[in-house]
């Protein structure tokens, strides 16, 4: 494996600790980070949502900015992939098996197990239940993805640095402490919880393709079962990513949004319509309107509203966080030549409105069910909600068969990416990281993915991952900084220069008088 850094063989041996401690103590791994978790939310869940806010406010400030027009590349360059390519890359990485995985039992655990406020079945808790899947998966999450991506793209495409989170913090603390121990060790972070999130993914997909096929074939939910899922989707996404992001990934990302959208379209004709299209349309306003009291909602003085806010929203900011990374690099790859206004404007917005859609058509088919007694969807486990909902409508078992296709190809788009953003975090930045070394981490990602379902270990996992997160909240925050100290370098000198022609114009004119 050549051009590996000490960064590769670093996060590595953390890896391979964390999987140990699970293997050989699972319970005390999920007690002790479970413990710091509740920690992190208690005392941090004011910053969180502080920040969130700060980075979304960001984001839309560079959208009318003076910044707006910067090139992320250079001059003459021109995107390197077509705008419905790029949305289905940038979706497919940012969201994934995620959305498919939530978009029936989130709004449905909303409002018939655990709500935010209103007593369970109520209408409320059934209309608050579909306006904070909107707030959990909108914009600010896409807010904290879109900041580490427009970082990393125009420090990599339009200054020439290396293609790591460190080099993005080179304006702030100098490129000797950066390309030293200081930036192994955020760059190292980095890896890591790449690797931990998308092992975290591989572990939820298995379990939800298996539950699938169980509904679907009878074939027993078993670990034997998961594990020769994980092995089929291992050997496809590692030659996925052999191929490169303009064949496997491109291809796949296409392909998967166009079923997507055809199981949507299938539920949103079978499914309840109207009530869809009614709910869609009162829960988008409804999030507009209360966006900001969402936004910095923490019920200091409701401790039962508070658990909820730690178990849902703090943990989903934290879990963006931790997932920039990865997500960022991704779209910061696929994002040359855009400007800084086009790439906000994509990144925030039609991700947002997709993942809304989703959540009404799926979401709604399944509260619908609940609410009229005609099954009980919140009895279902997570994984087999959106199954459980499908197999009530007509041609059930073909948009189950599609929605197990769909989890499937999610599931290899996500590891492709992630093996391809661990190779260039791993060879200090390279845009085309050799096979090598992105099998060595497929296999890795893989390999904990299933060490730790076999173990029981998966909410360890999670617990670990959130850990990550707030230290490198910081980093985040500190990447915008660093983007705005250089870009007004950059742009201030224009705005100079385009003055001093009517200043010498104005000086001429009054020698002469």
């Amino acid at each position: 494996m050549k051009n590996v850094t000490i960064v590769f063989w670093n996060a590595l041996a953390i890896c391979a600790a964390v999987v140990i401690w699970g293997v050989i103590a699972p319970d005390q791994l999920e007690s002790v980070t479970a413990k710091v978790t509740s920690y992190i939310s208690v005392t941090f869940g004011w910053y969180y949502l502080l920040i969130i806010m700060l980075m979304l406010a960001f984001c839309i400030y560079l959208i009318f900015s003076r910044f707006g027009k910067i090139k992320l590349g250079k001059e003459g360059d021109k995107p390197a992939f077509s705008l419905l390519s790029w949305f289905a890359m940038l979706f497919s990485a940012g969201m994934g098996i995620g959305l498919v995985f939530w978009t029936t039992a989130e709004p449905i655990s909303h409002a018939f197990k655990s709500t935010p406020g209103a007593e369970a079945g109520s209408d409320q808790a059934i209309k608050e239940a579909l306006q904070y899947s909107f707030f959990h998966w909108g914009v600010h999450a896409w807010a904290v993805y879109g900041i580490v991506a427009l970082v990393l793209a125009y420090f990599k495409f339009h200054r020439g640095s290396p293609g790591l989170i460190s080099a993005t913090l080179e304006p702030l603390f100098g490129k000797k402490s950066m390309r030293g121990v200081p930036g192994k060790v955020i760059d190292t972070l980095a890896v890591f919880a790449t690797v931990v999130g998308v092992a975290s993914t591989l572990g939820f997909g298995s379990a939800q393709i298996n539950g699938g096929l169980s509904f679907l074939f009878n074939i027993p939910v078993n670990f034997g079962v998961q594990l020769l899922i994980l092995v089929i989707s291992t050997v496809l996404f590692i030659g996925s990513a052999w191929t490169g992001i303009g064949k496997g990934i491109k291809y796949l990302s296409n392909i998967n949004m166009g079923l997507a959208f055809v199981l949507l379209l299938l539920l949103l004709v079978v499914g309840p319509t109207l009530y869809i299209l009614n709910m869609f349309t009162s829960t988008l306003g409804g999030y507009i309107t209360n966006f900001f009291e969402m936004s910095f909602h923490l019920a200091p003085l409701n401790q039962e509203s508070r658990t909820w806010i730690n178990n849902w929203t703090i943990f989903y900011w934290a879990w963006w966080i931790s997932w920039a990374p990865f997500v960022g690099i991704f779209i910061a790859r696929i994002s040359k030549g855009r400007t800084v206004k086009e790439f906000m404007l994509g990144v925030l917005i039609v991700p947002s409105l997709l993942c809304f859609v989703f959540f009404a058509v799926f979401g709604v088919s399944g509260l619908y069910l609940e609410q009229n007694g005609i099954t009980t969807i919140s009895e279902f486990p997570l994984e087999t909600a959106t199954f459980g909902m499908l197999q009530n409508y007509p041609i059930g078992e073909l948009m189950s068969f599609i929605t197990i296709l769909v989890v499937a190809i999610f599931f290899i788009t996500s590891a492709d990416s992630a093996t391809f953003v661990l190779g260039m975090l791993s060879t200090s930045g390279s845009l085309n990281p050799s096979n090598s070394v992105k099998i060595v981490w497929g296999l890795a990602q893989s390999a904990m993915a299933a060490i730790i379902v076999y173990f029981g270990g998966t909410t360890g996992l999670q617990n670990v991952l959130i850990i990550a997160a707030l230290p490198f909240s910081v980093v985040i925050l500190l990447m915008g900084l660093s983007f705005y100290k250089i870009a007004r370098k950059e742009v201030r000198p224009k705005r100079e220069k385009k003055r001093k022609p009517s200043a010498e114009r104005d000086d001429s004119t009054l020698a002469k008088e």
